[in-house]
């Protein structure tokens, strides 16, 4: 069963998405169990992804990447979550936050940043969400103060990718307390050995576990003023536009473990055997499975279309949340019906039926969770 066909994969995405699929096959596939089991950063797979030319390479050319757009990066994600969600979250993170200073800092900043990123020497992350503020992005707390010719960061970050092992982050603070309370936040980048920058990796997930997170303190972290990105005040509206595009490779997330839970689930059912007969001869079976295709295929049809749309920059925050909504929740349905499907082999954990079933609880959650897509999705109708 080939779910993740080319066919609907613009044509000049097609060779790279090839490509993540031969080094998902060769790298990924054999590690995913253990890393899962171990739950430790998988540096060797993520070097093993740079020299391939399949990490960081969103930034573009002219500092060292190989500028691939949108269409290419949601390619690379179908193909790295169908293999394993963990390490896929890991290799997608290595250069998260970079959008932003691409489009926003200044040629000393991409110089600086981005260049070593693009390069493999660096990985970075991006620094938003608090430990009692996730989707409400103008209710955070962490705040940033102008002494002299430097900034000055409190408060905590919470749910950070790449917290502990990334050079350098971006990060989203309080600058101002105006009645506009979405032009009160500004964005940062912030080397990780500033004075004042403490970080520790969040306890252990459920799902995802290849893939590390981290809570960090920042205890009057200075800066020079010049890592201001933009403009004081522009921050939330600089996250908006990068979760636009976010969201949409989230959606490509979805689809890859959705195509996991029915590749896996397919194999098993066919192959078993139940009162004389294999169990995929049931009817009652073969419908779980239509429904698992039909949804897992209108998520995919939609997600394509949203990747479209906010390419153009038509609509794109609506379509984004569509895509990102349903192709999360379409992986969730394909991974709970699998598990039935599989029955009492479902709880070993040691199957990948299992892992994805853990896996798919998480992207409905992050870059902002899909009650808050809902909202967006009925404002921009």
């Amino acid at each position: 069963m080939e779910l993740l066909d080319e066919g609907v994969v613009p044509e000049h995405a097609r060779e790279v998405k090839a490509e993540a699929r031969e080094f998902a096959d060769e790298h990924i596939a054999p590690n995913a169990e253990e890393c899962f089991r171990e739950g430790e950063y998988p540096w060797e797979i993520l070097e093993a992804g740079q020299d391939a030319g399949l990490v960081a390479q969103d930034i573009g050319e002219e500092y060292g990447g190989s500028g691939f757009d949108i269409y290419q990066m949601f390619a690379i994600a179908e193909e790295f979550y169908r293999t394993d969600a963990g390490i896929g979250l890991t290799m997608m993170l290595a250069s998260f936050g970079c959008e932003i200073v691409e489009k926003y800092g200044s040629e000393e900043q991409k110089e600086e940043f981005l260049r070593p990123v693009a390069e493999c020497e660096q990985i970075s992350g991006l620094a938003v969400s608090e430990p009692q503020t996730g989707s409400d992005l103008a209710g955070m707390t962490t705040s940033a103060e102008k002494d002299g010719d430097e900034w000055v960061l409190n408060g905590e970050k919470y749910w950070v990718g790449n917290a502990v092992e990334a050079d350098w982050l971006t990060v989203y603070a309080k600058t101002g307390d105006g009645e506009d309370r979405y032009s009160n936040y500004s964005m940062f980048i912030v080397p990780t050995d500033a004075p004042g920058y403490e970080a520790e990796h969040i306890p252990e997930k459920m799902g995802m576990r290849a893939s590390k997170q981290g809570h960090i303190v920042f205890d009057d972290c200075r800066i020079p003023e010049e890592n201001l990105l933009g403009s004081q005040g522009g921050g939330f509206y600089m996250l908006a536009e990068f979760f636009n595009h976010g969201r949409i490779v989230v959606g490509g997330h979805g689809l890859g473990m959705a195509a996991a839970a029915i590749e896996e689930t397919w194999e098993f059912v066919h192959d078993r055997e139940a009162f004389g007969r294999t169990v995929n001869d049931f009817q009652a079976v073969q419908h779980i499975l239509a429904d698992m295709r039909m949804e897992f295929e209108a998520a995919r049809a939609l997600n394509w279309r949203a990747a479209e749309r906010v390419a153009e920059n038509d609509d794109a925050g609506l379509w984004a949340a569509m895509a990102k909504t349903k192709s999360t929740e379409v992986a969730n349905f394909c991974a709970e019906r699998g598990m039935q499907l599989h029955g009492g082999r479902s709880i070993f954990t040691d199957w990948r039926i299992a892992r994805v079933y853990r896996d798919v609880r998480i992207p409905v959650i992050y870059e902002g969770a899909n009650e808050i897509q809902r909202n967006l999705i009925y404002r921009q109708s």
